[in-house]
């Protein structure tokens, strides 16, 4: 029997290029919203959704992987009936946006990665995995985790309210359980070579999910990828650098003559 979940999403703008933005590992579909009012709502259409364990999913229940989220992503894509859309996901969001491309290549249009976690995974060393494993329960790490991926240079207040989104928008149990798919899950080999166009969109403040990283992983898996380095921003763009953000994937995206 089919489950009765859909994706909860918000869409924005009536455009014919259709648009699903997937959230990272720190928040809900929310974490667009600092993009949201300046977005081309003409030419494009986007469907911002929340992931299980997330926002109004924040109590379904689920296995918590980038392979569930994008047959999810896939089952809302078609109940909106949208045959072709392209994709963007940040961090977390950005593997789910590949699963989706490994899935489904025919039906992505193109693909934006902001700081995407590759397809490969993303193993860490082990101090490293202690602070993001124990960062369900700990706020304190979590705000660690923000700090050090945007260069440490962010105001206190900043980070203490991104800490306490990521409290209220997600499950713990669900937070922990997304962190063993998006480190350890692997399916590259599905994806290379792919010809969908997709852009990396990195930032220099990011130690972790960098340029060199999108060098080594993205672009050796998509022949057609691009990447964009952004300037005094770190691992979130949407808040570091919105308007770049904006100004960068909206001309990727309407690159395909959208």
């Amino acid at each position: 029997m089919a489950s009765s979940f859909v994706l909860p999403y918000e869409l924005h703008g009536d455009g014919p290029h259709k648009v699903i933005a997937v959230h990272g590992w720190f928040a809900d579909r929310a974490a667009y919203a600092p993009i949201v009012p300046d977005l081309d709502r003409t030419t494009f259409q986007y469907a911002l959704v929340d992931l299980r364990g997330y926002g109004e999913a924040k109590q379904t229940p689920g296995a918590y992987t980038t392979s569930e989220a994008a047959a999810d992503v896939l089952d809302l894509a078609d109940r909106l009936g949208w045959q072709r859309f392209s994709l963007i996901g940040h961090s977390m969001g950005g593997s789910v946006a590949q699963r989706v491309v490994a899935n489904a290549p025919r039906r992505v249009r193109r693909i934006v990665g902001v700081s995407p976690v590759p397809a490969s995974g993303l193993p860490m060393p082990a101090e490293q995995w202690k602070l993001f494993a124990t960062a369900d329960a700990s706020p304190a790490n979590r705000r660690a985790i923000i700090d050090v991926t945007t260069g440490g240079v962010r105001p206190a207040a900043w980070l203490d309210r991104m800490v306490e989104r990521s409290l209220a928008c997600s499950d713990a149990k669900a937070f922990r359980a997304w962190l063993d798919s998006w480190t350890g899950d692997d399916f590259h080999a599905d994806l290379e070579p792919c010809t969908v166009p997709a852009l990396a969109v990195t930032g220099q403040l990011d130690p972790a999910l960098a340029a060199p990283l999108m060098r080594s992983t993205w672009l050796t898996w998509f022949t057609r990828g691009e990447l964009v380095d952004l300037p005094v921003c770190g691992h979130y763009a949407m808040d570091e650098a919105p308007l770049a953000l904006i100004r960068v994937m909206e001309d990727f995206l309407r690159a395909d003559g959208s």
